[in-house]
């Protein structure tokens, strides 16, 4: 009795020790995320942009190769916009049919309708998921944050490419923006996107 009195002991702390373990491991995997990003903020690191020019590169390689537009298939890619905040964003065109390989340019128009200076950053997402990692973009805006002033409009070009590996059964893509406003900027000028027009006070 004694025996299996001291086994049972054992086999409570040895679980307890193991429960411990597993919340601790939880805890931290929950916390890497957000402590990731305070560090890259700390030191001035965007995350999503290293993310978004990775692809860029590999979307230049795409376009540089000649002969790699397949014209036998064509791709309807919708442009979808979200702005999470009293301000104006959308894009030029709601939708274009293009080919896979071939290099294509639309615009996304944004204005500031606040009374005050602001600083913002968009995040992109695809649908259907899978058409993610045939969508290359060469240019974005996406790749930065960006400040402006009061009545503020801005014109900001995406160039992108779709892969022609990308698989035959997807015949529609749906390119989303969202734009988040970034808190703490004070209004400081973080760049401008190559081809972009600005204009304050104009309406889109």
């Amino acid at each position: 009795m004694r025996f299996l009195a001291a086994l049972h002991r054992d086999n409570r702390q040895l679980v307890m020790k193991l429960a411990v373990v597993v919340a601790l491991m939880f805890g931290f995997g929950y916390a890497l995320v957000p402590l990731y990003k305070a560090i890259c903020n700390a030191l001035g690191i965007n995350v999503l942009s290293l993310a978004e020019r990775q692809t860029a590169l590999s979307a230049k390689g795409i376009a540089d190769g000649n002969g790699q537009i397949d014209f036998s298939r064509e791709i309807t890619v919708e442009f979808d916009a979200n702005a999470r905040g009293p301000w104006d964003f959308k894009p030029a065109v709601r939708h274009l049919t293009v080919h896979p390989g071939e290099l294509t340019q639309v615009m996304y128009e944004f204005r500031n309708v606040q009374d005050r200076t602001m600083a913002a950053q968009a995040i992109p997402s695809y649908a259907p998921m899978q058409a993610s990692a045939h969508f290359n973009k060469l240019e974005c805006f996406c790749f930065n944050e960006y400040t402006l002033k009061p009545g503020e409009s801005k014109q900001w070009p995406v160039v992108f490419v779709i892969d022609p590996k990308l698989p035959k059964d997807v015949k529609t893509i749906t390119l989303s923006y969202t734009f988040f406003e970034v808190a703490g900027k004070g209004g400081v000028k973080l760049g401008q996107a190559p081809g972009s027009r600005s204009a304050t006070g104009a309406a889109l």
